[in-house]
């Protein structure tokens, strides 16, 4: 059995601060590597792209509702961070 990381593999966030627990497999089942926002019913959300089209998406999404500044968005989305994360290792 896999098991759970402490953190997404696609962005890095702790997996106890996912409000809804993770991220859904293709059967319901909730993800042991992925978040909610990164990852629903066995796929990555907006598709397989690059690191910097899904860094957009991703600063975009945490500024647009006034919950980040772009700044903290820009820094936590670095690619020197997250390249260690399973999805951006290759």
């Amino acid at each position: 059995m896999e098991k759970k990381n402490k953190n997404c593999q696609s962005c890095g966030m702790p997996l106890s601060k996912d409000p809804q627990g993770g991220g859904t497999e293709k059967d319901g089942s909730k993800s042991l590597k992925y978040c909610h926002w990164c990852y629903k019913d066995g796929e990555f959300v907006g598709g397989n792209v690059s690191f910097e089209e899904w860094r957009e998406m991703a600063i975009k999404g945490m500024t647009e509702n006034g919950d980040m500044s772009k700044f903290m968005a820009w820094l936590f989305t670095r690619k020197m961070f997250l390249k260690n994360l399973e999805r951006w290792k290759s």
